[in-house]
């Protein structure tokens, strides 16, 4: 069955809650464990389950993303035949229909009817998961179902794998039926498909809140839970950037953190993790906090359950507290000083 499943990537999801830290990227491009993006589980799942033709489906903000995914080149999908594609969704677009928006596929069926793979998996780009989408296509054709929903303790995972002839005619014929994405087919009683499960097991998070990023950022750091996501059988592929190691100072403590590579560490960090060239001055104190690329944090710091995005500077001196169940969330490229602490 190897190289009969094309992989459908819905990035087009907008969460409010997230939205200090989507002004300047989708949620696909959504920056977590030290050096990936959200969209990196799914599209190397897919990759790592043999899937050799992807499709990207965005619609907010999605430069970040193309600038992150570029020719497929990361996950061996810079490719003559077949390969990473994207498409963008229309402006008219603007209603969230569900994962798979079957509106959206429309403006796009040249791309399915050209297609090679017998079938398809759709699925959305912020599950946190290290699954292999093989052994449902086989139990999907053992049983001969129309469509299979993957679940985990039995919840939706919002990804499904269907014949790409039915999802063709799902597409078309969405006026007539009133169907929307994939989730109303499912869900439909009456809808006449043979719907079956597929149940996961495993590491699995759903980002669709500042809460879960951050609650997700934090389970990341137990050595379980990483061991169980990352595994050295079905990688998870990312951007490949040259930076030098991260370089830690005399005055320097680090426990229980992820710390990427360019950082430079004089103060102390706990429970947390640093993206790429982060800087943390002397007699800084970090603890429970998620500091993204290129961010600098001055001298005699104190920031605890703290989220600062991209590029942000924190100035000598400032104290910042936030609570577990509401992270303190600094937007990217802000400078926050002591006077405007006090």
């Amino acid at each position: 069955m190897k190289n009969s499943l094309l992989g459908v990537i819905d990035a087009t999801s907008y969460y409010k809650s997230l939205e200090d830290l989507l002004l300047h990227r989708s949620l696909a491009a959504l920056p977590i464990g030290g050096r990936y993006r959200l969209i990196d589980f799914v599209l190397s799942n897919m990759v790592n389950s043999d899937i050799g033709s992807v499709a990207i489906f965005p619609k907010f903000q999605y430069r970040s993303l193309m600038d992150h995914l570029g020719s497929g080149k990361n996950w061996d999908l810079n490719r003559k035949r077949d390969g990473l594609f994207f498409f963008p969704a229309p402006g008219l677009d603007a209603v969230d229909e569900g994962v798979g928006s079957f509106n959206h596929f429309a403006h796009h069926l040249d791309y399915f009817y050209r297609s090679r793979q017998e079938y398809a998996l759709i699925s959305n780009c912020y599950t946190v998961c290290n699954i292999n989408y093989r052994p449902v296509l086989e139990r999907h054709a053992a049983i001969g179902c129309d469509i299979t929903e993957i679940r985990h303790k039995g919840k939706s995972l919002e990804m499904y794998l269907v014949k790409t002839s039915l999802l063709i005619e799902l597409i078309e014929s969405r006026k007539e039926t009133g169907y929307t994405c994939m989730q109303d087919v499912v869900e439909d009683m009456d809808s006449g498909y043979k719907v079956c499960g597929y149940e996961h097991i495993g590491f699995v998070e759903t980002v669709d809140c500042i809460e879960k990023y951050f609650e997700t950022s934090m389970k990341l750091l137990d050595v379980s839970s990483w061991k169980e996501l990352f595994k050295k059988e079905t990688p998870i592929y990312t951007k490949v950037k040259d930076e030098p190691p991260a370089r830690y100072t005399s005055g320097a403590s680090v426990k229980n953190s992820i710390i990427a590579n360019g950082c430079y560490i004089e103060g102390k960090v706990r429970n947390s993790t640093m993206f790429r060239a982060v800087k943390v001055g002397k007699n800084s104190i970090i603890s429970n906090s998620i500091i993204m690329q290129k961010s600098q944090i001055g001298d005699n710091c104190v920031l605890e359950n703290v989220i600062l995005d991209k590029d942000v500077r924190i100035e000598d001196g400032v104290k910042l507290i936030g609570d577990p169940d509401n992270p303190i969330v600094i937007r990217k490229g802000m400078i926050q000083g002591a006077l405007m602490n006090s």
